[in-house]
């Protein structure tokens, strides 16, 4: 039998690997399909270094498959259900947003 705390420290990890903004933002450039290292970083404006390491969180993760061909190294979403994982997180925020500022529009009738 598995133990649950294995299971949670293994959503946990994978949790992790998407809590950072610029992995989301490699994961959201990535929805309309493959792209190499250079195209991403450029789009993104990220420096090679962090950019590289983002990646490689990601593809441990199993989030993002990687291929090279010759010289360059192209990254894609392993699984397009990952934008289903995220869609949820984003309608959450957006609620949590429309309820802050209609305090705020409250507030300042006030």
């Amino acid at each position: 039998m598995i133990d649950p705390s294995f299971v949670f420290k293994i959503k946990a990890d994978f949790l992790k690997a998407l809590a950072h903004s610029g992995r989301l933002k490699i994961i959201e450039h990535l929805k309309k399909g493959e792209k190499s290292v250079n195209e991403i970083g450029k789009a993104l404006e990220m420096e090679q270094s962090s950019l590289s390491k983002h990646l490689a969180v990601l593809k441990q993760a199993g989030i993002l498959n990687s291929r090279q061909h010759k010289v360059t190294v192209f990254y894609s979403v392993r699984d397009k259900g990952i934008y289903d994982v995220l869609k949820p997180v984003s309608l959450f925020l957006k609620k949590k947003l429309k309820e802050s500022q209609e305090v705020l529009d409250h507030l300042a009738k006030e």
